[in-house]
């Protein structure tokens, strides 16, 4: 039997390389072909499994074959690659893991770590892998839910540069050096000073607005708490951090009856949700990076509120996505064996 073989078109970007390096800790059993999403990419040389490999180019030879194509460069390389993709016998099945295909008649929003077993999607969906934080989110408050009924909740939640990619990490980093030095800052991202700042809205001339952000995350969590019920959708406020990398929350959480917070440590631990209890350091964002699942911690009553608790979530939103990912994968190449 011939090995399985998967294409990440966009191996060389953020994503991309963490879907690979889990691949590979994971001993998936596949062959991996790496496409490049832009013309820099390809023809350069790389590692997969401790051996050298050149990113090929994005064309229909290259994805014949492949049984899974994992989407993650730029929203034009998507486009790109679906629409060879829709040319191909047999056609493989499609991951997205940026959104670029979002809005297809046969896109259907995926997060197995925030599904029941037994759910499905229809033959020949384009799997979109649901934005990281509402993927975190869901976890918690469906958990949740189903223990201690939630009345309302409220969400602080805190973005790093890193979800506007590779340009948002080097803008960051490059504000934090100028500002040491007292020199001009680039804006070209975020049009405003995030580096040693907090931002709750970014320039006129930002490449994405934090409004437009907010909502993705908005959409995409409502979609994941209707999967299992009717769960209330929380109030949520994002905030741009000054941080490279990984999403951090504050949460409160008001219930029909406050079950405190040695339940809610008991319901929130499981597989994919590591509970910091009492003695414990709470999570944090640099914790978390290339951690799996998520980070909850520094539970406690709201002083001002008795049904109502507070909670602490950190999670590294590029592992998130890349396992929620090949997870969908795993799942589908086990389907068809």
């Amino acid at each position: 039997m011939s090995k399985t073989y998967l294409a990440i078109v966009g191996g060389q970007s953020l994503a991309g390389r963490e879907i690979r390096n889990l691949l590979s800790e994971q001993r998936f059993p596949a062959q991996v072909r790496l496409i490049g999403a832009d013309a820099e990419e390809i023809g350069a040389i790389t590692e997969q499994d401790g051996e050298p490999v050149v990113v090929s180019s994005l064309d229909q030879d290259n994805l014949t074959g492949a049984r899974v194509v994992f989407l993650a460069g730029s929203h034009k390389a998507s486009r790109n690659a679906f629409d060879l993709i829709s040319r191909t016998t047999p056609a493989p099945v499609v991951i997205d893991v940026t959104g670029g295909l979002e809005d297809a008649p046969n896109a259907r929003l995926r997060a197995p770590f925030a599904e029941p077993v037994s759910y499905t999607v229809p033959s020949g969906a384009i799997h979109i892998v649901a934005q990281p934080a509402a993927i975190a989110l869901a976890m918690v408050l469906t958990r949740l839910h189903a223990a201690h009924p939630i009345r309302s909740s409220v969400v602080h939640l805190f973005e790093p540069a890193s979800e506007r990619g590779q340009r948002g990490i080097d803008e960051l980093h490059q504000q934090t050096i100028n500002l040491l030095s007292f020199k001009s800052l680039p804006k070209e991202v975020f049009d405003a000073q995030l580096g040693f700042n907090i931002l709750a809205r970014f320039g006129e001339e930002a490449l994405q607005s934090l409004e437009d952000a907010e909502l993705r995350i908005e959409r995409h969590l409502a979609s994941l708490l209707a999967i299992e019920g009717k769960v209330p959708p929380p109030s949520l406020r994002l905030i741009q951090a000054p941080v490279f990398h990984g999403y951090s929350a504050s949460i409160r959480v008001e219930f029909e009856t406050n079950p405190g917070a040695e339940a809610i440590e008991k319901t929130l631990a499981s597989e994919h949700i590591d509970v910091r209890g009492a003695g414990f350091d709470p999570p944090s964002n640099v914790g978390m990076a290339g951690v799996s699942g998520i980070g909850v911690g520094a539970i406690s009553t709201d002083r001002n509120q008795p049904r109502a608790a507070w909670l602490f979530m950190a999670a590294d939103n590029y592992t998130l996505v890349a396992e929620n990912a090949i997870g969908i994968a795993r799942s589908l190449i086990a389907e068809a064996a």
